[in-house]
């Protein structure tokens, strides 16, 4: 079944073009120097973005890849202008950054709710040789032709906009957590990559405050070399304020998975590791309070290793980040851990990484290489054909006649 979560989209988008001016002379009876009266071409359509509130995927662009505005019409005679060509609006959900597919270069970005970016302009029509009528020259013979139209291949992708991000390996429990925090209804199971597409919850926290979370599909070390389902996801977790790691308690090396985790995201986007982050330790439920008081004294000993395996020293060392023990399934240190995650997101330190950051991450142009490979594996089931066995073999059997005319069986 295809998922109705989509998140990029390629789509060949082109402006009206402007009509042409008109080249006429009046003449009529009784007046046979009436001199000239071409009216003036209209302007092409524009292609427009606009923010909708009520679109959160991409789906209803998913198959629009050609989008074209209409033509200005042209001009006529007794001074008529031309229609102007019909503006075409794209709704996108908020969230949605625009690059050009042939460059990678950053276009625009619609982030609110009644957003408008014209995209691609249209042409303006041509001037009717009206317009040219002087005392030295009374019957211009010429017009203008409408300016020509805008064309655009443009890649669009979302990122989903929610205040903390969930980061962990596969069953580390985001599902879980977001399903216990909100009431959104992830899909949950004992098996890795349960989680196949991005979702949000909005999480209620003291006197009718609230936060959203994004929780992301799991990732895998080596997931920058396209194992697992890669890198695609991280891209939902470049708006948000806070980034929420999460590794179970019973995992064998809890500094040697988030160092992993730290690596992966370095890889896909090294402004990543300049986020707040918080180490939430999942399924408590399956320690008791002596293991559990024992692993919180080896964290705090903890110091970064330097073994081949952790090629990277984090930006921000584990001892300095909030560390919560938690269990989603029996509600063990949830509210610790919606205490620790408010404050985090309304420290003053954590606004002002926001506000200096918020440009270079979605403002940055699109690499790309990476981003081929992304559409290639998109579009793969598009342009696969299925034959069945039985049509091979009457393939097999069918023999060409080149004397047959067109028409014969």
């Amino acid at each position: 079944m295809e998922s109705n979560f989509v998140d990029y989209v390629k789509i060949l988008c082109r402006s009206g073009k402007g009509g042409r001016g008109s080249m006429h002379l009046r003449h009529v009876k009784y007046n046979p120097n009436g001199g000239p009266d071409g009216g003036d071409g209209g302007r092409g359509g524009d292609i427009i973005l606009r923010g909708n509130h009520n679109y959160w995927t991409l789906l209803h662009l998913r198959y629009e890849r050609h989008i074209f505005a209409e033509h200005g019409g042209n001009g006529g005679k007794d001074k008529c202008h031309g229609t102007d060509g019909k503006d075409v609006y794209i709704d996108v959900p908020c969230g949605t950054v625009v690059y050009n597919a042939e460059t990678g270069k950053y276009i625009c970005d619609v982030t609110y709710d009644g957003q408008e970016v014209v995209l691609l302009k249209g042409g303006r029509g041509g001037l009717g040789n009206f317009q040219f009528r002087s005392a030295t020259n009374q019957a211009p013979r010429y017009a203008q032709p409408g300016e020509p139209m805008q064309e655009m291949t443009i890649i669009m992708e979302l990122k989903l906009l929610a205040d903390v991000g969930l980061v962990g390996f596969p069953n580390a429990g985001k599902s879980t957590l977001v399903s216990a925090l909100s009431n959104a209804k992830p899909k949950i199971a004992n098996y890795p990559f349960t989680t196949m597409e991005p979702s949000l919850g909005i999480v209620g926290y003291r006197d009718g405050m609230s936060f959203v979370m994004a929780d992301i599909p799991g990732i895998i070390e080596g997931a920058a070399e396209g194992r697992g389902l890669g890198l695609r996801f991280l891209r939902h977790i470049e708006r948000n304020s806070l980034l929420l790691f999460m590794v179970p308690g019973d995992t064998d090396n809890i500094l040697r998975e988030y160092n992993i985790l730290l690596d992966e995201l370095r890889k896909f986007n090294p402004e990543l590791l300049s986020k707040q982050r918080v180490l939430a330790i999942t399924k408590c439920d399956l320690l008791d309070e002596e293991l559990i008081a024992m692993l919180r004294q080896e964290i705090k000993d903890l110091t970064t290793p330097t073994t081949p395996t952790q090629p990277i020293q984090p930006i921000q060392p584990i001892q300095s980040i909030p560390i919560v023990f938690i269990s989603a399934v029996t509600n063990y240190g949830l509210d610790e851990l919606k205490d620790v995650l408010w404050r985090e997101l309304n420290s003053e330190s954590n606004k002002l990484q926001t506000i200096q950051a918020d440009d270079r991450l979605v403002h940055r142009d699109k690499d790309m290489t990476v981003f081929a490979q992304e559409l290639i594996d998109e579009n793969a089931d598009d342009d696969i054909e299925y034959v069945d066995d039985g049509d091979i073999e009457d393939l097999d059997d069918f023999e060409y006649d080149e004397d047959l005319d067109d028409g014969e069986a």
